[in-house]
């Protein structure tokens, strides 16, 4: 499926979401915006049946950040820089968040700026041995955004969320897994294909409980223990009424592999 700036290809049960903007390194355009927000329609339209998303880049990149043609121009009044923000970029990253499926990213190349928070909104990131991140924000005299100064102390702690930030150095793929920033490094020529293979693992399990296994560890960075035991025994009541719990435990019992059907 072909969307603007973006495409959704099928595979089965999965979705691999490209941003396809390769002549600038598939660079954030307003365009690209829109053509993301058509293409999530189709990834939680049940007709498709898709049960995990891969996120990547074509070509040599996953995405430089945003696209900066005619940013910057003061005429006609000061800008404001945050204003695609609200109406653009965060729909897109809560949808992300309350995806009802696995969500993985494929980072074949740079992840820059936004491109860097698109990348770490992954439940994995997995990348290719050639990527690398960068927080290029403060090279133009902006601030991080995309929710990077939220999800990146939590990653690394706040020690080297700064120095990200700060610095805008290069974080190579091998150094970010070191971090605890990625959770798998491929052979470049290997990334997607393995990535595949993830993806079809998870879109083969019970995909109700892997949706809500995302949903407790996006809230637990803000609950209290407390909450948090109420919020997993909320979860459980659900999950242990699915036809996979059901499934599940009958596998076990009879020694099989379950085949779960997300329900």
């Amino acid at each position: 499926m072909d969307f603007n700036r973006v495409r959704l290809d099928i595979e089965g049960t999965t979705g691999i979401l490209v941003l396809n903007h390769p002549e600038v390194m598939n660079a954030v355009s307003d365009e690209m915006l829109e053509g993301l927000m058509d293409a999530m329609d189709a990834v939680e339209d049940p007709a498709n049946g898709l049960r995990c998303l891969i996120m990547t880049g074509e070509g040599r990149g996953f995405c430089s950040g945003a696209n900066l043609q005619g940013r910057g121009d003061n005429k006609g009044g000061a800008p404001d820089a945050g204003s695609r923000l609200e109406t653009a970029y965060h729909p897109f990253l809560r949808r992300l968040r309350n995806l009802e499926m696995p969500f993985l990213t494929a980072v074949n190349g740079p992840a820059a700026g936004v491109g860097m928070s698109f990348a770490l909104m992954g439940d994995l990131v997995l990348c290719a041995k050639s990527a690398y991140f960068l927080q290029a924000f403060r090279r133009i005299g902006l601030v991080p955004d995309g929710g990077s100064t939220w999800l990146l102390p939590r990653l690394v702690g706040n020690a080297r969320a700064k120095e990200l930030s700060l610095l805008a150095e290069k974080l190579p793929a091998d150094k970010a897994l070191d971090w605890g920033l990625v959770n798998r490094v491929y052979e470049d020529g290997d990334l997607l294909g393995e990535a595949k293979k993830l993806a079809g693992e998870l879109a083969a399990g019970p995909t109700v409980s892997l949706s809500m296994i995302r949903e407790l560890y996006w809230e637990s960075t803000d609950n209290t223990y407390e909450e948090q035991l109420n919020l997993e025994r909320q979860k459980q009541r659900i999950a242990g009424r699915t036809d996979d719990f059901k499934e599940g435990v009958k596998a076990f019992l009879e020694k099989r592999p379950a085949k779960f059907q997300g329900k």
